[in-house]
């Protein structure tokens, strides 16, 4: 399982790793306030309504520290992540965690009918895979159930070699568990601007703007994002940008 986070992002001005460096645990939406998908994560909304539908409301009254965090089954084995959509850093659960997780397909915030364990994901994985949904679409949704410990539950924390010699990195070091790289995520503007109708133009030229020598990758949105300039949910859409197109793992998926 793949837990994706952008590792360059702020939560009530800290460095996110920081905190996850001090406190030596992944928290979820409901307790550091931000996600990388929708801000609904607070009593009666979205995100509450659909883990009180899909856990039968055994979460309505608990503690945030409690809730479910959120990740993916890696099934498909790429290395960018199992929803990269979500973040282009990800820590890789150990296999033990399997035991306290639950899945469904397609994303909670879909209203799912298929759900599983990890004894039973053969009905999930054969839907994921005769599906034809966009790359960014294209995950089993992972509920983890309790404490994730960096230390014990998480084998690596996987990050975009944009950030090799940075902030970010020295961050990183300071967690309780290992560092590796993937292959990156990184974005011409020519092949940018080759996609208006994916998330819209309006996007097109906002990535434009932040491109640094005619390039995106994960560090240059992070850059942007904590300027506090730019819309947060602008942000997110340019992300989906470099997500989709910005890794061959991700690109060689056709557009439905």
């Amino acid at each position: 399982m793949t837990l994706h986070f952008h590792p360059d992002r702020l939560v009530a001005g800290t460095p996110i790793l920081e905190l996850m460096a001090g406190d030596g645990v992944y928290r979820s939406q409901f307790e550091t306030g931000t996600s990388n998908g929708g801000l609904t994560a607070h009593p009666g909304g979205d995100r509450w309504r659909w883990e009180s539908r899909i856990f039968a409301g055994t979460y309505d009254d608990a503690p945030a520290t409690e809730r479910p965090k959120y990740g993916s089954l890696n099934f498909r084995r790429r290395l960018v992540g199992g929803s990269p959509r979500f973040g282009s850093a990800y820590l890789r659960l150990a296999d033990h965690t399997l035991a306290g997780a639950t899945f469904c397909y397609p994303d909670s915030a879909l209203g799912p009918q298929h759900f599983g364990v990890a004894s039973r994901l053969s009905t999930l994985i054969a839907l994921a895979e005769a599906d034809d949904k966009d790359a960014l679409d294209d995950y089993i949704e992972a509920h983890v159930h309790g404490v994730v410990d960096l230390r014990r539950d998480v084998e690596a924390l996987v990050l975009d070699p944009c950030y090799r010699g940075t902030p970010t990195e020295t961050a990183a070091r300071r967690l309780a568990c290992p560092i590796e790289w993937h292959g990156g995520f990184t974005l011409t503007t020519a092949e940018l601007r080759r996609h208006p109708e994916y998330r819209g133009p309006e996007f097109v030229r906002l990535g434009v703007s932040l491109a640094r020598d005619g390039r995106l990758d994960p560090r240059v949105i992070g850059d942007a994002s904590r300027t506090g300039h730019h819309d947060e949910q602008a942000l997110k859409r340019v992300w989906h940008y470099v997500a989709r197109f910005g890794a061959p793992e991700m690109r060689a998926r056709r557009i439905p």
